[in-house]
Order: C-alpha cells, then sequence, then structure tokens
C-alpha cells in the first residue's frame, strides 16, 4: 500500500508541477538555512573530550592581594609560576600539567626554507596523555626530562613536513631561537574543538606545532603569549617569586567523584599559603571540568545561538508556506477525493495518502536542502572568523537534515491531509 501510495504522491506531482516545484524549494531553503547553523552550532558546541570530560579539571586559586578585593569573586584563571610548580610536584592527582602558550622561531638547516615563527606550548610530562595527543612517530618525554629541563621537543605533523619532510624524525635536531633541541615525537593531525585548554589564545585555534617542557623553557629564558596579571611591581613577571598569574595547571582525577577532595585540597594548599604570608585574601579556589569550563567561558559564539533561533524562524515560515500550498492543492483535489471515497476508500486512506505524500515532498526538499546546505557551509568556510575552517558536516548532521526534512514535511501535511480525509464524497459528485 506504501509503493501505490508513492506512486499516486509521484503523479499528483506532475499534474500540479508549478506548485510542487514551489513547496520543494520552500522546504529546502528552510531545511538548508536551519542546517547550515546547526552544523555550526554542532561543530562548535560539541564535548572536546566526551569519554574522559568530566575527569579532567580547570584549576584556579586566588593569589592576589587585598587591593580591589571582593568576597566570592571570581579569581585569577591562571596560576602563578610558583604555585604552579608546587601543585606539580606534589601529584595530588593521577595526572597534573602546567603550561602557556609561546610564538618561537623555528630555523630549519635546509637553506630553501627560510626560518618562520610557529606557535608553541610549554608543559609538563603529563601533557600528552592527559589530553590524549595522537602521536605519528615517538613519544613525548618523561618528569626525569622536565627535573633535567632537558632540551626535547615533540612536533606536530604539519611542522614535521614541513622541515623533515614527513619523514620519522625522532632522534633528528631542531633548531629553534639559536637553541637545538632533540625530537622526541611527532603529533598526528589532532585539532580539540574548542582549544579548551587554553582559550587564551583563540577558542577555537589549530593546535600548537611545537611542545617543550616548561622548565627547559624557563631555563632558556624565552617568553610566552597569552594572558598574564600582576597585582604588584615586578622587574620580571615570569621569576619564580613573581606575583603574576599566567600559567595554566589542569589535573585528571581517577574519578568525578574525588572532585571534592582535591577542592579541599586546594583549599588546604591557599590556607597553608596564607600563613606563609603568600596568599592575602581568604581561600577562594575554583574547580571546574571541561563542560562547567566551556560554560563558563562562554566559549560558543553569541552570534551562533542567535543564528540558530533566527533558521528556525525561518523554517517555520517555510512550513507555514508549504502548509498554505498544500491546503490549496488539496482544495484542488477535492473531486478526485470525493471519487475515490465514493469507490469505497476510508478516511484513514485518504490521511495515508496525503501524509505520504508530504513525506515524499520532505524528501526531495531535504535532498535539495542537503545542497543548500552544503553551499552555506562552504560560504561559512570563506568568512575570516577563526572557526571558519571547522564548519563541515559529518554523517551524524547528514541523517539529521534528512531526517529534519521528513519530520517537518510530514508534520507541514497533517493538516492539508486531515482536510482531504473529511471532504464529504456526496457535496463533490453533486457538483459534477
Amino acid at each position: 500500500m506504501l509503493a501505490y501510495y508513492f506512486d499516486l504522491a509521484l503523479r499528483s506531482f506532475r499534474s500540479a508541477r508549478a506548485l510542487s516545484v514551489l513547496m520543494v524549494l520552500a522546504l529546502a531553503l528552510g531545511i538548508g538555512a536551519c542546517m547550515t547553523t546547526l552544523t555550526v552550532y554542532h561543530v562548535l558546541s560539541g564535548d572536546p573530550i566526551p569519554h574522559k570530560s568530566a575527569r579532567l579539571f580547570d584549576v584556579e586559586l586566588d593569589a592576589g592581594n587585598m587591593i580591589g578585593y571582593q568576597p566570592g569573586k571570581e579569581p585569577t584563571f591562571q596560576l602563578t609560576r610558583f604555585d604552579a610548580e608546587a601543585l606539580l610536584r606534589a601529584r595530588h592527582a593521577k595526572r597534573q600539567v602546567m603550561m602557556t602558550g609561546a610564538n618561537l622561531a623555528v630555523q630549519p638547516e635546509s637553506a630553501t626554507i627560510k626560518p618562520f615563527y610557529a606557535p608553541a606550548r610549554f608543559t609538563s610530562a603529563d601533557f600528552f596523555a592527559m589530553f590524549e595527543a595522537p602521536f605519528l612517530y615517538g613519544s613525548g618525554w618523561d618528569a626525569a626530562a622536565d627535573e633535567a629541563q632537558a632540551r626535547v621537543v615533540v612536533i606536530s605533523r604539519s611542522l614535521n613536513d614541513k622541515v623533515f619532510g614527513g619523514e620519522n624524525s625522532v632522534g633528528r635536531e631542531l633548531r629553534i631561537r639559536s637553541q637545538l633541541l632533540r625530537v622526541a615525537g611527532v603529533l598526528n593531525d589532532w585539532r580539540p574543538v574548542p582549544h579548551y585548554f587554553d582559550l587564551t589564545m583563540g577558542s577555537y585555534q589549530k593546535a600548537e606545532d611545537v611542545y617543550m617542557p616548561f622548565s627547559t623553557s624557563q631555563a632558556l629564558k624565552w617568553g610566552s603569549s597569552g594572558n598574564m596579571d600582576c597585582w604588584d611591581n615586578t622587574p620580571n613577571p615570569r621569576d619564580l617569586s613573581a606575583p603574576c598569574s599566567w600559567v595554566q595547571y589542569w589535573v585528571e582525577l581517577e574519578s568525578a567523584d574525588q572532585a571534592s577532595a582535591f577542592r579541599d585540597y586546594l583549599v588546604q594548599y591557599s590556607e597553608e599559603q596564607r600563613r606563609a604570608g603568600r596568599f592575602e585574601r581568604p581561600a577562594n579556589v575554583r574547580l571546574r571540568n571541561v563542560t562547567e569550563w566551556l560554560v563558563h567561558k562562554q566559549v560558543l559564539p553569541g552570534d551562533v545561538r542567535l543564528q540558530v533561533w533566527l533558521a528556525f524562524g525561518f523554517l517555520l515560515v517555510c512550513l507555514t508556506n508549504t502548509v498554505g500550498l498544500l491546503l490549496a492543492k488539496c482544495l484542488r483535489r477535492s473531486t478526485e477525493i470525493g471519487v475515490r471515497r465514493a469507490l469505497g476508500a476510508t478516511r484513514g486512506a485518504i490521511f495515508s495518502q496525503f501524509v505520504v505524500e508530504a513525506g515524499t515532498l520532505g524528501l526531495a526538499g531535504g535532498a535539495l536542502g542537503l545542497l543548500l546546505a552544503a553551499l552555506g557551509l562552504w560560504l561559512v568556510r570563506q568568512s575570516p572568523a577563526e572557526y571558519a575552517a571547522l564548519a563541515r558536516m559529518d554523517w551524524p548532521m547528514l541523517a539529521l537534515t534528512l531526517g529534519l526534512a521528513l519530520a517537518a514535511s510530514v508534520l507541514a501535511g497533517l493538516l492539508p491531509a486531515w482536510r482531504a480525509a473529511n471532504v464529504t464524497p456526496a457535496q463533490q459528485l453533486k457538483t459534477q
């Protein structure tokens, strides 16, 4: 019976081509606009590490002075170097990472490649395991390398391709700022979305090209990039004792249930530092997992949310127009419906026929809407926004597009199908 109704739908489309084209276009425009914005929202609002995001926590301490102090106010979202190194040595978590961003001058040995700047990350040994950075060759360094201020480096696949021609470069040397560093590993393609563990460099930036021990960068007196908050004058804000927060600190716990105990430890640490005279303010700590951190920092651009609501509003307008066109088409076919009823078709059969016709219309509108969404995403990728290159449709969104088109068209066809099912056959036959 479904095949029969589908055949009737195709015949109906051929008998009213102009009206059918208008309905398909209305649905396609609504679906295309809606799926373009939904895809961007889906890409930008996703959990960057879903299987362990509840166990990864950003750590914040309030090490500032009493100037401008307000009880309960958010502390600076980064730590001083002193506190980060103290917490790292204590090792109260399964894994812990201190880090900051930088921009380094790379000097390739090949005379055919000019020196260039590459985004870098000064970090500690647990970084790669904590954030699950995938390796193409080699591995990261260990805690002993942190202690020894080892001249080692991990590089990205793109940097390896550029400098070493894509070969296994583990063990080779890379010159950075006139210093030779041994390549310990090469990362495979990797781009966390959002760049959750350091939002100071941009929420949707590409992953860094160079990773090296934080301790090594400080021994070499290399500067860093990103936010820095100082509450007292200091000649060198990156010194160990400098009253400046500029180091991100993350921990991985065995389970989310350990968060309360770790928060208590941070409070205890803050109180110890206050008794020692380092902290002036009462203990004020924050411990947020990945999801809470992204919500707190309002990473998802506000204009993306607004675009989603506008797109759904546009889809609603398109559906309203489609309902009107389907009703008009139903009125034109009143005689046909009356004849079918007189020949024995039930109201349920008529209702099912028109619902299948609306669903067929939705499939056609969904296919065209998919093409319009692809065009819309291509236009998004041409924009200067930092997240533009990420606007690509995946298989779940492809399925959602067709599902939304089918659901929208069936919803739009319910009222016309009900009207068709209630056509009185006797009245229609009398008019002939």
